[in-house]
This record gives C-alpha cells, sequence and structure tokens, in this order.
C-alpha cells in the first residue's frame, strides 16, 4: 500500500477524476430528450441550462470546504496528530454524491420513474449534478499546486486541460457503452464519475517531499495527455468525416482507457527515481524548511506563504479588498466570457455561413482539443518562461487576450473557412485563461484559501457568457434576422457581435497589461525565493 502513497499516484489518481468530471460539456448529447420527455419548450431548455453553467462556474462553496479541511489538518498537525477526518477526500466525497444524486434524479424523471418534476426541481437537479464539477476540480487542482508548488502553472495547466478534454472523453463512452441513447447516457453521467472518485480519492493527499526532478516527470505526464489529445482528434476527424461501426467504437474506447493508464506508469517510474524522500503528512508545509523544524508553527506558517509568493495568505474578503482581484476578475470576463460564448453560438455561426453539418459538428466536437491545448499549454508554458526568462504569468495572460482579439476579428470577416481558423485561436486562448487565472491567483493571494478565491474569479465565465450571448450576440442576431425560422444567412448576422467582442477582448488585454506591471516586483520576489531554495 505504501507504493500507492506518492505524491505522481496521487496525481495519477486526479487525472483521471478530472477525465470523467466534465458532465456539464456534455448537455447537448441529451438536451434534446430532456425537452421531449419533459415538454419544455426551448425558453426553458435554455433556462435549465443556465443553471448547468451557474453550478459548474459557481465553486465558492468548494473552495470553502477545502479551506476547512485544510485548516482543520493543519492544526491536526500542528497538535501532534496524524489523522483526522479533513483533507481532499472530504470534498471529493461531497461531489461524488452530489454527482450521483444531481444525475440520477435527471435520469429518474426523464425515464419516468419519477413523476415530471417542476421546472423549479429540474434546475435544482442540474445545478447539483453540474456543481459536483467545481468539488472535483478545486481538490484535485489545488492539491496538485501544494505538491508541485515550484511548477504550479504545469500541474494546473494539466488538471485543467483533461477537464477540458472530460467531454470528448465521455462521448466516446457515449458512443459506445451507451449505443447512442441519451436517457442512458445520463445515467452513466451519475454512475462513472462517482464510483471512479469513491475508488481513488483516498490516494489523493498532500505530500512533503524533495523536488528533485519534479520536472522531469511532469514533463512525461505533459507527453502523454498530448498524446491523448492527438488520438481524440484523430478519432473525433474519422467519426465525423467517415463513421465507425461499433465495432471499431470499442477498439478505440479500449485504446483511449489504455492510454489513459500511462499515468500510473510515470508515477511507478517517478517512484522507482526515489524522488519521494518522506512520508505523506497532509498539509504539511510544501518544502521543508530548518525553520520549520525549530520555531513551531509560527515558523510553518511563513514557510506557507514563502511558498505562495505572498508574505501572507488571503482569504477571500481580504481578497477582494485587493485591486489585483478585480483586475484579474474583469480580465476573466473578457476573455473566458466572449470565449464560452463563441462556443455557445459556433453552431448558429456555421449555419449562418451554409457550413455543411459534417463541417459544423467537426468545429463543434474539435473545441475541446483547441481548449485542451489552450489549458495544458498556457500552464506549461508560464512555468518554463517564468523559470527560465523571469516572466510573469500576468504577461502571458496579457499575450493570449491579445491574440483572441485577432481571433474574434477573423470570425467577423465571416470568410468561408476563416471560422475554422478563427475558432482554433479563441479556443486555445480560452482555454488559456483556465489553467493562467487559477495558477496567478495561488501567486497573488496565497494557496490556503487558493480554491475558494478562483472559483469566485471562475464566476465571470457564466457573467460574461450571458452578457455577450444574450445581450449582444442574441440581440444583434434578432435584428438581422428574417425570413422563415426568424434565421439569419451571411457573414452580416454576427459580424457586429464579433467587432464589439475583439473590442471587449482588446480591454481585457489592457487590464492584463496593467496587472503585468502592478505584480511584476511580486514575481522577481518569488523567483528569486524558488532559486534561492534550490
Amino acid at each position: 500500500m505504501e507504493a500507492m502513497r506518492t505524491k505522481w499516484v496521487a496525481m495519477a489518481a486526479s487525472i483521471w477524476m478530472q477525465c470523467t468530471s466534465g458532465g456539464s460539456y456534455t448537455f447537448s448529447i441529451y438536451s434534446a430528450v430532456l425537452k421531449s420527455t419533459q415538454s419544455y419548450d426551448q425558453s426553458t431548455l435554455d433556462t435549465v441550462s443556465v443553471f448547468k453553467d451557474i453550478g459548474a462556474n459557481a465553486g465558492v462553496f468548494s473552495g470553502l470546504l477545502y479551506t476547512y479541511a485544510t485548516s482543520n489538518r493543519r492544526r491536526g498537525r500542528g497538535g501532534g496528530t496524524g489523522g483526522g477526518a479533513g483533507g481532499p477526500w472530504l470534498v471529493l466525497a461531497i461531489g461524488a454524491i452530489q454527482c450521483f444524486a444531481g444525475y440520477f434524479l435527471i435520469w429518474a424523471s426523464v425515464t419516468g420513474l419519477i413523476s415530471k418534476p417542476p421546472v423549479p426541481l429540474m434546475c435544482l437537479f442540474m445545478l447539483l449534478a453540474s456543481q459536483s464539477q467545481t468539488f472535483f476540480n478545486t481538490a484535485n487542482v489545488v492539491s496538485a499546486v501544494e505538491n508541485f508548488a515550484d511548477y504550479g502553472g504545469t500541474a494546473v495547466g494539466i488538471m485543467k486541460g483533461f477537464l477540458g478534454l472530460s467531454g470528448a472523453i465521455l462521448i466516446q463512452l457515449y458512443e459506445t457503452v451507451c449505443a447512442g441513447d441519451p436517457a442512458s447516457f445520463i445515467l452513466l453521467l451519475a454512475v462513472t464519475p462517482t464510483v471512479l472518485s469513491l475508488l481513488v480519492m483516498p490516494l489523493v493527499r498532500i505530500y512533503e517531499t524533495s523536488v528533485a526532478d519534479d520536472k522531469k516527470h511532469l514533463n512525461g505526464l505533459s507527453a502523454v495527455s498530448l498524446i491523448i489529445a492527438a488520438y481524440l482528434m484523430i478519432v473525433i476527424i474519422l467519426k465525423n468525416t467517415f463513421g465507425l461501426s461499433s465495432w471499431a467504437n470499442v477498439v478505440t474506447l479500449v485504446c483511449l482507457l489504455v492510454l489513459l493508464a500511462l499515468p500510473l506508469l510515470i508515477a511507478r517510474r517517478a517512484q522507482q527515481d526515489g524522488i519521494e524522500k518522506t512520508a505523506p503528512q497532509d498539509y504539511s508545509p510544501l518544502v521543508s524548511s530548518p525553520k520549520a523544524t525549530t520555531s513551531g508553527n509560527q515558523s510553518s506558517e511563513g514557510d506557507n506563504r514563502v511558498d505562495s509568493g505572498m508574505n501572507e495568505n488571503l482569504n477571500l474578503l481580504q481578497a477582494m479588498k485587493n485591486l489585483s482581484f478585480w483586475l484579474l476578475f474583469l480580465a476573466m470576463i473578457c476573455g473566458m466570457g466572449s470565449g464560452l460564448s463563441t462556443i455557445n453560438n459556433i453552431r448558429q455561426i456555421g449555419e449562418s455561413l451554409r457550413y455543411s453539418s459534417v463541417e459544423i459538428n467537426s468545429l463543434v466536437s474539435l473545441w475541446s482539443i483547441w481548449n485542451f491545448i489552450g489549458r495544458f499549454g498556457a500552464g506549461y508554458a508560464s512555468d518554463a518562461l517564468l523559470h527560465k526568462k523571469g516572466w510573469p504569468r500576468p504577461l502571458l495572460m496579457a499575450a493570449t487576450l491579445g491574440t483572441m482579439t485577432i481571433g474574434h476579428l477573423i470570425i467577423a470577416s465571416g470568410f468561408h473557412g476563416n471560422l475554422y481558423v478563427g475558432s482554433v485561436i479563441v479556443g486555445v486562448c480560452y482555454g488559456s485563461q483556465w489553467s493562467l487565472m487559477p495558477t496567478i491567483t495561488s501567486e497573488l493571494f496565497g494557496v490556503r484559501h487558493m480554491g475558494t478565491i478562483f472559483n469566485t474569479i471562475s464566476v465571470a465565465s457564466p457573467i460574461g457568457s450571458y452578457i455577450f450571448s444574450v445581450r449582444l450576440i442574441g440581440y444583434f442576431y434578432d435584428k438581422t434576422a428574417s425570413g422563415e425560422g426568424n434565421t439569419c444567412y451571411g457573414s452580416h448576422c454576427f459580424r457586429l457581435s464579433y467587432i464589439i467582442m475583439a473590442s471587449v477582448a482588446f480591454f481585457g488585454f489592457l487590464v492584463a497589461v496593467v496587472l503585468f506591471f502592478r505584480t511584476k516586483a511580486l514575481y522577481r520576489q518569488i523567483l528569486i525565493k524558488r532559486l534561492h531554495r534550490r
């Protein structure tokens, strides 16, 4: 059993949970059967979908729970006790309960096992189901940052990257296991993440270890994630272009499961290399220090502050009094909001430009790959640029928001084929925000309350999506639409909306530049302290 108690096995377990926790990304698979069985109109279905988005992004409670659990363990460590009820597993267990309860009740409603619930109750079911994603995400992301403090960007990029791929992975399960039955897929969403998380959650812990060769094996996990993403992209293209038989679907799924087992091999190799030299102690200082062993609890607290890059670990209310919090929040409204609005409307944009159904399906399916590349790539690149060049992470955030501006303008041009190019650029830049923002949060405000703070900032995504999807894109589309079905065809349908969103993304770029100059000195201190530790 001791062989399973390493931070690398914890990382592998977290990756597996992230691969199945993105049920909210697959709403389009079962939305039609939900609409028909519950006799919803489109407006009612959209209302249920809004609660899905709120649940998947508003993870403040999961952050508070994680902070409470870790604080209990820190107090337990200070008092000399090694056990206790707190830890990442507690957050994961609550997430598993929510996941099963929410999706099971939706499945029971769709199949007629229970009578049709009122719309508010169905919204509650959807909120409960999608909210589980924030519990899985918080526990896995924050524990990864604590286990790999010096390479937090890479660790977050891997975690967020696999969450981005989870939609494509779950769809592979749907097409193979459920044989195209959306109702069965809802039950699969209730069972698979729940069972998997309950099985592996005891492995997710915080470990006091040396950092020798961490980068080497994180690079191994990074390579595995890229291989899986490339494999999924090939499978998606083949399915959308040629179609695959049922036996071919089984073969592709088995190959995918084999690839998903590779993180455990990386963990085994890391253990054989003798990286981890101390036994696990939940929520201990990230890096051992002579002061921690001689100066009591106060020195241990100081070590945690040094590792976070801050003089203190701020709680949510303290962080909200800091201008950097609001600069980061505003930049995320511009970046996450406009990016999410693009994927929400990409099918309608393709239809207005008279793309074929195969082309549109490819655009929608491949979005998860571009999203993954952004999530993983920005995390990995930000670590490399910080360690090798000394460039603060907000500088890369500014660069991605500036590039997103170009992507929106390419979509606005309306030329046939530009939607492919624009969606790739916007998808990569949108995904980048999801790995940069949590890592920047941990460095600006500390690790202790990181889960609460970055989940609060994540609320910027649905806020921005509502503003840009409903109040901007929907408004201008309805004004230009005409004819049967209130539809619009031509490049003019979305041009003005995307010119405005390009301006918004450019404003986000300017905000990120301000954040860069504001935190430049802090990142210099972070780099000096990390170099000094080595």
